[in-house]
């Protein structure tokens, strides 16, 4: 399977695992006009992913994602290594008023969109990117796999 989960110091309460990574491979990728190579998703705490953060982007503050792409942008083929804070997930959750199980899908499928060239810096990328994050979830809930 080209899309792995990993757990750091904390984990995904998820029971449909296997479901959503061939998800993210088969649809979410394939529908992007992009392949999984090897695609990590590591889940972590807060401290662990702020540690990353300060490390590898001299940023100091918490995060509920950092996306490390392996692989040349332009290639059809990718590989990275995606970290995820399972507390920054259940915090944003609570403030966004949805449930833990829906803004953990939206955070996981933010890091493959972010491979597949989506941004999220100006107001007009963050609005595309909730657009296709929305599809995806949407996709996903129907998806027969």
């Amino acid at each position: 399977m080209p899309v792995r989960f990993f757990y750091a110091d904390a984990r995904l309460p998820r029971t449909d695992k296997l479901r959503l990574r061939r998800f993210v491979a088969d649809v979410l990728l394939r529908s992007e006009g992009r392949q999984a190579g090897t695609i990590q998703y590591v889940f972590c705490s807060d401290e662990y992913l702020l540690q990353m953060n300060r490390q590898y982007l001299e940023h100091d503050y918490y995060t509920d994602i950092i996306t490390f792409g392996l692989s040349d942008p332009a290639a059809p083929i990718i590989d990275a290594d995606i970290y995820i804070s399972v507390d920054r997930v259940r915090d944003n959750a609570l403030t966004a008023g949805v449930s833990f199980d829906e803004e953990s899908l939206r955070v996981i499928f933010h890091g493959a969109l972010h491979l597949c060239g989506y941004k999220d810096k100006r107001p007009a990328d963050v609005k595309q990117m909730r657009a296709k994050e929305d599809e995806y979830i949407w996709r996903y809930r129907r998806w027969k796999g």
